[in-house]
Formats: C-alpha cells, sequence, structure tokens
C-alpha cells in the first residue's frame, strides 16, 4: 500500500485529502497523510472577514483530526523543516506547546508520493521597513492580530478625543488594491460603524476612523474589467475610504507610510495586502521554481524534477497553454485537487493532463455588494455587481462546504450560520 502525503491544508490541501481519504483512503488502496502547523483549517479567501471581526474563527473552522476521522485520512500536526527527496521522506520540527514544553520531538514521515499544498506568503518585494512595520493577513493568527489592534485602536482614539485631543481618531492604511485590500477596507467601514452603535468607541465612524487604500496601479482590482473596478472604487469613496491610485510606497515607518512622491500617510495600522509569494520552504527542497518561489510543474501537475513530488494551488507554477499562468485563487486550488484526487484516487488513474478553467472572479464590498466577471465556457465574460454578485459571492464559500462535507451538512451549517447572525451583534465587539 503506497503512502501519499500531503502537506498543507488549505482550500486544495484540505480537499484534495478528503476526496482521496474517500475513495483510496477507505478502501485501503493507499495511506493518505495531512500535514500542517495548524490544528484548524480555515478558508483563507475569508480571512478580511476575521480582521474585521465579522466571523469568528472558533466557529468557522474545521479541526482536521475530525476531518481525518470522517474521511478516511489520518492528520499530521507538525511545520516542515524539509523534504529529503531521496529517502522520500517529509522532515518535521519538533512540536512544542505555548508554555515551551515539547509535545512531540523532530520526526518524519515516508512517502511514495508527495503533494505540495503550501499556499502563499505576503510579498513585501523589498520594500523598506514593511516587514518590520506592517500586518498582513497570511493565516488566522495574523488575521485576529489586526481585529484585536483595530479594535483596541478604536477604543483609544475615541479616549484621547473625550480627553481634548487635537487631532481625534485613528488612521488605517491598506498597502494594495487588490480582492483583500478592497475587501478588508469595505468590511473594516461597516465595522466601526457597527462598533460606534453598540459604544465600543464614540467616534463618528467616518470621520474619525480614517482609512486609506493605496494602490500602485491605475485601477482597484487590476484582474476586473474596468468598469467593475471604477464601481469598487466608487463604492469605497461612498462609505468614506479614501482610495488613492497610482501612488507606489517607497518605506514604511512605525507610525506612517511614504510613498515614492514623499507623501507621508499616518497610520496607526497598517496592512499589507500587495502581492504574494510561495513560502520559503519551496527555495529549498531542490525543485526547479519561478521568481516567486513557485514550484515549476508540468501538465500533470508532478514537479519537473521529481516525478513523485506534486504541486497544487499558490505555491504552484502551472502555465496553462491557453490562459497562461493560472492566478492564486481558490478556484484554481479547487479544481487541482479535484484533478488529483482523480489521478492518485482511482483504480485507473487519469491521463489526460490538467486542464484550467476561468470561471471568473467576485469581490465582496461589504456585507451588502460586491463586484465581479463570470466567464462562459465559450470564454465570453459577463460583469455582476449588487445583490445578485454578493449572493454569488456568498455561495463560493458554501461550494467549499460541499466539497469537504457534503450538501446536507452544507445546508445544516448554513441555517446555523442564519440564526447565529440574527442572535448576535454582526460584528465581534471584543
Amino acid at each position: 500500500m503506497e503512502t501519499i502525503v500531503i502537506v498543507g491544508g488549505g482550500a486544495g490541501g484540505l480537499e484534495l485529502a478528503t476526496r482521496l481519504g474517500n475513495s483510496a483512503g477507505r478502501s485501503g488502496r493507499a495511506r493518505v497523510v495531512l500535514v500542517d502547523r495548524w490544528p484548524a483549517h480555515f478558508w483563507k479567501p475569508l480571512l478580511h472577514t476575521v480582521a474585521s471581526g465579522k466571523h469568528d474563527p472558533q466557529v468557522m473552522a474545521i479541526d482536521y483530526a475530525a476531518q481525518a476521522a470522517e474521511h478516511g485520512f489520518e492528520f499530521a500536526r507538525g511545520e516542515v523543516l524539509g523534504v529529503d527527496r531521496e529517502a522520500r521522506r517529509v522532515l518535521l520540527a519538533p512540536w512544542i506547546a505555548d508554555d515551551g514544553a515539547e509535545v512531540l520531538p523532530a520526526r518524519s514521515i515516508g512517502y511514495d508520493k508527495l503533494v505540495l499544498a503550501l499556499g502563499s506568503v505576503t510579498n513585501f518585494f523589498g520594500v523598506p521597513g514593511a516587514e518590520q512595520h506592517v500586518l498582513t493577513l497570511d493565516d488566522v493568527a495574523q488575521a485576529e492580530t489586526f481585529r484585536r489592534r483595530f479594535i483596541d485602536g478604536c477604543i483609544q482614539a475615541s479616549a484621547r478625543q473625550a480627553a481634548g485631543a487635537q487631532n481625534p481618531g485613528i488612521d488605517i492604511v491598506i498597502v494594495g488594491g487588490g480582492a483583500t485590500g478592497v475587501e478588508l477596507a469595505a468590511e473594516l467601514s461597516h465595522s466601526a460603524r457597527t462598533l460606534a452603535r453598540y459604544n465600543v468607541h464614540a467616534m463618528d465612524p467616518v470621520r474619525h476612523v480614517r482609512i486609506r487604500i493605496l494602490e500602485r496601479g491605475s485601477l482597484l482590482l487590476p484582474h476586473l474589467h474596468q468598469r467593475q473596478s471604477k464601481r469598487a472604487a466608487r463604492h469605497l469613496r461612498a462609505l468614506g475610504i479614501k482610495v488613492l491610485l497610482d501612488t507606489a510606497v517607497a518605506r514604511v515607518d512605525a507610525g506612517a507610510v511614504v510613498d515614492t512622491e514623499g507623501c507621508v500617510y499616518p497610520s496607526a495600522i497598517t496592512l499589507w495586502a500587495a502581492g504574494v509569494e510561495a513560502p520559503p520552504l519551496c527555495a529549498t527542497l531542490g525543485l526547479s521554481t519561478n521568481r516567486l518561489r513557485q514550484i515549476a510543474v508540468a501538465p500533470s501537475l508532478q514537479a519537473l524534477d521529481d516525478a513523485s513530488v506534486y504541486a497544487i494551488g499558490d505555491c504552484a507554477n502551472f502555465v496553462c497553454p491557453i490562459l497562461g499562468k493560472v492566478p492564486p485563487r481558490a478556484q484554481a486550488a479547487h479544481q487541482q485537487a479535484v484533478y488529483l484526487a482523480q489521478v492518485l484516487g482511482q483504480a485507473s488513474p487519469l491521463s489526460a493532463p490538467f486542464a484550467y478553467r476561468d470561471y471568473g472572479s467576485l469581490v465582496s464590498l461589504g456585507p451588502l455588494a460586491a463586484v465581479g466577471v463570470l466567464t462562459h465556457a465559450s470564454g465570453r465574460k459577463y460583469a455582476v455587481g449588487g445583490a445578485l454578485a454578493r449572493l454569488l459571492y456568498s455561495l463560493m464559500y458554501r461550494k467549499h462546504q460541499v466539497a469537504l462535507h457534503g450538501v446536507v451538512r452544507m445546508s445544516a451549517q448554513t441555517v446555523a450560520d442564519w440564526i447565529r447572525e440574527k442572535l448576535s451583534p454582526s460584528v465581534r465587539l471584543h
């Protein structure tokens, strides 16, 4: 019986482990092992809702151990230090508890086939001070750090205003006008209003909670149609958010962001959402990578240098013959997980190469709005917005739940989420 090890429990990795566990794992054709340094999975496209306080990650997270027990695979918690490709072993660091005690020593897991689903990390592009002075949204812990800083900052600014401060309020700068930056800005505007309604702070949520987006390009959301990009910018400005286009960041200081023209933007909290790259681990494996450390893969999703290693999702550099380089999106990871589950999990594996299909992209603009583009099978694109786009956006997460749990459990979870939203404030208040 062969062993398939999947490193990374993100959107692609967990779905692949679930599908392989249901097929090859339960039938005894393979031992499927998922490795991740965290104990639970949270869908990364919704990290901005954790940062804004809209969603509680403890409620939405999926325990890897529970998912493994229910779907025929194993879960091994640990941080991957490296891969011994000659011996075909994944090397794990010691598992250290919060109090410093060693829970498990350094260990390794053997494999016959290895799937790297390592996701991505923030790319600071070498901007001085960025790595030292900004917050990022690479995982739940970072999103929670931002949320606490935001709430604490609002409370402190409100106290200074009550004490007669000369320049009351709080400044938040978001670097990057892509999906993450735009979605976070819109949700923060809603959060500031909700916190004021519940008297968590006593400031004007528009005049005193000053949110800026700095985008080096001429449009927000450059992957969308120009009309949709401008529509998103108008919506954000209507919320009181300042959108500064053609603004490249030169450096980041402890309390300010400075652009290449010398303009200084005060910032109590700076969030960097300007781009991503593959984790540093990818560059240590002896595999061919691009300038973003993404692993070069063949149409079979196998690494060019090692047929026993596969890569999917944001850490893979897959170039589609028709569409070009596949973007780092959850839909790409989903499609690659479905493909590899068939390649690795069936008694008669597929021989056809992976083919990516672009279904479009949707971006949330807060609780009631969204914009996006849908792509028909013919290649024709349709712009969507308003309530329809918002509905379709919410369905993306439900589709992810169906892939992991099935329709019945997804439906029950949807009802539970609706009840919870009716019984609780729309934003976490502490």
